[in-house]
C-alpha cells in the first residue's frame, strides 16, 4: 500500500528550525539535537563518493556508521574525519553485507544510503518533519525515490529514471534479503507502506569508464546468482536483447530526453542486458564441454558502486 501522504501537511518547517541552531561542535557535528536515526553505507574504494554521501546525513542523524569491505584508497580515512563509525567486514554480497550492516546500528529506526547516493535537503527536511510527528509511527517502511545524475549534471534532472526502494524502515519488523547480487528490504506480506515525497540523487557512474568496469563485474555475479537457484535464460534471447533493451532504455527509461548522451546512456544498458545473457549462455556452454569457467567470484571482483 503506497498512499500519498497528505497528512504530511503537519509537519513543521525545519528549514526555518535549522536555520536558528548554534555552531558546529569539533567534530563536524552540529549541535542541534540529532534525531534518533541509525544511517549505514556499505562501501570499498569509495573516496571519491562517500564524502558527499555522509555530509548529506552526518549533521542530523543520531549516528552513521559506514561498512567497509576492504577499501585500499582513503575510503576509512575520509569517512572517519566526517564522523562516521567505520566497521569492517569481509564481503560475502550485498544482501549479507547490508543485513550485518543492520545489526549494527542502535536505533530501530534505519535509513540506509549506498555509497553513490546523496539525500537531497528536500528529503532531509522531510525525514527530520517525521520525526516530530505521529505520521512516522504510520508505517514501518517507507520509500524513497532514487533518481539517476548523470556524470555532467549536478542534481538529478525532473524527468531522470528514478527506481523507488524501501530505505527508511524498522529493522524489527522487516530486514534486507540475504541475497548476494540483490539488496532489497523484504517486508512482512500485510505491511503498509509510506511513500516519501524527497527524493535521493544517485551517482551511479561517474564515468564511461567507471560504468563498463561494473557492468562486467556485476553481470559475472548476476550470472553467478541465477545459475546457483537454477534459473534459465533461452539463447533464442540473443536474438533481440540488444535492440529491445535499448529501446527500453531509449523510450521507457526515457534516456531520450538527454540528447546525445541518451544514445550513449541507451546504448550502455543494452550492452549491460546483452553481456548478462552472454555470460550466461557462455557458462553453460563451458559447463556441457567438462570446461570450468575462468570467471572470478564475485567477491574477489566486489567494489561497491
Amino acid at each position: 500500500m503506497r498512499p500519498d501522504i497528505s497528512s504530511q501537511s503537519k509537519i513543521i518547517s525545519i528549514a526555518e528550525k535549522r536555520a536558528q541552531q548554534g555552531a558546529a561542535t569539533t567534530d563536524g557535528r552540529s549541535d542541534e539535537k540529532r534525531i534518533p536515526l541509525s544511517v549505514f553505507i556499505i562501501a570499498k574504494n569509495e573516496e571519491e563518493r562517500i564524502g558527499r554521501t555522509i555530509a548529506s546525513c552526518i549533521q542530523w542523524a543520531d549516528e552513521v556508521i559506514v561498512i567497509d569491505s576492504g577499501s585500499t584508497d582513503q575510503t576509512v580515512t575520509v569517512a572517519q574525519r566526517m564522523g562516521a563509525r567505520v566497521l569492517h567486514n569481509d564481503w560475502n554480497g550485498y544482501g549479507l553485507q547490508k543485513r550485518f550492516g543492520e545489526d549494527q546500528c542502535r536505533h530501530d529506526w534505519i535509513l540506509n544510503i549506498d555509497a553513490d547516493e546523496v539525500v537531497t535537503p528536500a528529503l532531509r527536511d522531510e525525514i527530520l518533519g517525521l520525526f516530530q510527528t505521529s505520521v512516522l509511527a504510520n508505517y514501518d517502511f517507507w520509500e524513497v525515490d532514487i533518481r539517476d545524475v548523470w556524470p555532467h549534471e549536478k542534481t538529478a534532472a525532473r524527468h531522470a529514471f528514478s527506481h523507488k526502494q524501501i530505505r527508511l524502515y524498522r529493522k524489527s519488523v522487516g530486514r534486507f534479503s540475504a541475497s548476494s547480487v540483490h539488496d532489497t528490504v523484504r517486508p512482512p506480506s500485510a505491511a503498509k507502506i509510506g511513500m516519501l515525497k524527497g527524493h535521493m540523487d544517485h551517482r551511479s557512474i561517474p564515468s564511461i569508464t567507471f560504468h563498463y568496469d561494473k557492468m562486467n563485474r556485476y553481470s559475472t555475479m548476476q550470472v553467478q546468482e541465477m545459475r546457483g537457484r537454477g534459473r534459465q535464460l533461452p539463447r533464442y534471447r540473443l536474438l533481440f536483447e540488444f535492440p529491445l533493451a535499448f529501446l527500453k532504455g531509449y523510450l521507457v527509461r526515457g534516456y531520450c530526453r538527454y540528447g546525445w548522451w541518451g544514445l550513449i546512456a541507451s546504448t550502455n544498458y543494452a550492452v549491460s542486458r546483452y553481456l548478462r545473457l552472454a555470460k550466461f549462455v557462455e557458462a553453460e556452454l563451458m559447463e556441457q564441454s567438462g570446461h570450468h569457467s575462468k570467471h572470478p567470484s564475485p567477491s574477489a571482483q566486489h567494489k561497491k558502486a
